[in-house]
């Protein structure tokens, strides 16, 4: 195993590598002498590795693994399938309009880019890195998320951010936000015009899961000196046909109709 300049981190992860690879729940006294550790030290990691959820003790005392890893495990996967459906919907996309392609999630106040269709047909364009962040109020696909949350959440939201600039052109006050939120609820797509980024303008679509929760979006980025609001209808049914793959038989998403 590699070691990190966090030993704590180290023995923690060793454990939980033991743990893993019994199929049976395991002692304490095991876990210690297999992990190289005083059985204080090890009972002690464990103690918090179980506060936390991440480990479990049976009836008899014994460590096995916890429900918070299955649920971690979950996110992960969701976000494999969701990219792995995501792909060719957005390179179809990207040929066609022979732009950028985004793919993005929410974490907390951010959104997060996961996957991208990068145009090669374009000396200028715009490429978001992989694992990048940026806050919702900046972003055209922050707004969507933004337009789904209740009042109390908006309000949370801004209190927590303050609406910081990062342009000149980014939305700094509430009541200006929640309109364009609302407007964007009501037309199925949002824009930025050069509000996380100067001279970059991005168009999205929100994509929705079996539930009909909002669980990502797809994004158009380009230069705003070519950024056409007759991408939207294309983007539209990128959005409803990765939705509709995720399991949306919503309203406008039925798939004959496509």
């Amino acid at each position: 195993m590699p070691k990190s300049a966090i030993q704590v981190i180290d023995r923690a992860a060793r454990l939980l590598d033991l743990i893993a690879s019994s199929d049976n729940s395991v002692p304490l006294k095991v876990l210690a002498i297999d992990a190289d550790l005083h059985p204080s030290s090890a009972f002690r990691i464990l103690s918090s590795l179980t506060a936390h959820g991440y480990v479990e003790r049976d009836g008899a005392g014994r460590y096995q693994l916890g429900r918070k890893l299955l649920q971690l495990g979950g996110r992960v996967q969701a976000h494999v399938s969701l990219r792995e459906d995501a792909r060719p919907i957005m390179e179809a996309l990207r040929d066609s309009l022979h732009e950028t392609i985004n793919l993005t999630v929410r974490d907390g106040n951010e959104v997060v880019y996961i996957e991208r269709a990068i145009t090669n047909k374009r000396m200028m364009r715009v490429e978001q890195v992989i694992g990048s962040r940026a806050p919702l109020h900046v972003t055209a696909v922050g707004k969507l998320f933004l337009a789904e949350e209740s009042d109390q959440g908006f309000e949370s939201y801004t209190r927590a951010t303050g609406l910081a600039p990062l342009t000149p052109q980014t939305i700094t006050h509430p009541e200006s936000l929640r309109a364009e939120c609302i407007k964007s609820l009501e037309s199925e797509y949002a824009v930025d015009s050069e509000e996380a980024e100067p001279g970059v303008s991005c168009v999205a679509v929100p994509v929705r899961d079996h539930s009909g929760c909002m669980v990502a979006a797809i994004s158009i980025s380009a230069p705003t000196s070519r950024h056409e609001k007759g991408w939207v209808p294309q983007l539209q049914r990128a959005g409803r046909e990765l939705s509709s793959r995720l399991g949306y038989y919503g309203a406008n998403n039925n798939p004959i109709s496509q």
